[in-house]
């Protein structure tokens, strides 16, 4: 009955839990429109902005935001006024703006807080929401007081994206980022995480189904219009704040010696941790280690 399209979703089963598990952390579904109404921003928050710190938490591609910061968000909340946004066309979070560039979505994430009237946070990106990171403090260095850069080669090169398509043994990159089967989200498991657990395809085509389908076209998109990465040339320049920047050793859609790279690149101010025994997702393999690690880096703030 399971395999043979029962209405039993583990998804569904899995999103009540992680929704029941954050509400009861005081952080909330809630939606803001920016741009007159062209851009809507879903956005799991506090029902309100407090006298406590800004976090905000920006997802990679894969299932919405809650699902890559579960571990994280109670944790934090107690200390930090905790925001996780869904990226635009993730989840909720939709633009009628052609604009596909992690430019972009800094930008929008930006006009989301100061609508908000939020003007200081800290600012941690995981994969492609460390792209986003990046570029928000960057542009914005008056407003972003720390910055965590998570399993993110924000130095990426052109050449980097060829020898993860090789590793998979797929033809395109999105191949490995938009899985659309469970055989090909069995790769992408493979590469980002250090040991997969045995899951039956069918619940794997019910995360397929619900969790990386929805706006293709859009996410594709989102792909090609990375600015950085471009080509075999390095276009990043060091921060002005704090970085703090964690990697699993075992990583195979970035490699450790973009990490220890980018270390470099980013400044004097940027140190580097390395959790062994990790792949691609620290904060959900090893989320003891990885809260403790930011909660170290955060201390002074909350």
């Amino acid at each position: 009955m399971v395999g043979g399209g029962s209405c039993l979703s583990a998804v569904s089963l899995c999103g009540s839990y992680l929704r029941r598990s954050i509400n009861s952390a005081g952080i909330f579904s809630q939606k803001l429109e920016i741009d007159s109404g062209d851009t809507t921003i879903h956005f799991w928050g506090p029902p309100a902005p407090t006298s406590k710190p800004k976090l905000i938490l920006l997802h990679g591609f894969g299932p919405q935001s809650i699902w890559q910061w579960h571990k994280q968000i109670p944790f934090f909340a107690p200390k930090f006024d905790v925001y996780v946004p869904d990226l635009l066309f993730f989840g909720d979070s939709y633009s009628n703006s052609h604009e596909r560039s992690e430019i972009f979505q800094a930008s929008s994430i930006a006009k989301f807080l100061e609508k908000l009237g939020i003007q200081k946070y800290s600012v941690m990106g995981t994969s492609y929401g460390g792209f986003v990171t990046y570029r928000l403090a960057a542009m914005w260095p008056d407003r972003v007081e720390k910055v965590v850069i998570a399993s993110s080669g924000v130095n990426l090169r052109r050449r980097d994206n060829e020898g993860l398509i090789k590793r998979a043994n797929v033809e395109r990159i999105d191949d490995v980022m938009l899985p659309n089967s469970p055989a090909r989200l069995r790769v992408n498991m493979g590469l980002g995480v250090y040991k997969p657990p045995y899951i039956p395809d069918f619940i794997l085509k019910d995360f397929v189904d619900k969790l990386f389908l929805d706006n293709k076209k859009e996410k594709m998109e989102l792909l090609k219009g990375l600015t950085l990465g471009r080509d075999n040339t390095i276009d990043i320049s060091p921060l002005p704040q704090e970085v703090l920047i964690v990697w699993g050793d075992q990583d195979k859609i970035f490699l450790l010696e973009k990490a220890t790279e980018l270390k470099e690149l980013l400044g004097e101010k940027a140190r580097l941790e390395v959790i062994k025994n990790t792949a691609h997702t620290p904060q959900l393999e090893q989320p003891s280690k990885f809260n403790k690690i930011l909660k170290n880096f955060l201390h002074d703030l909350s």
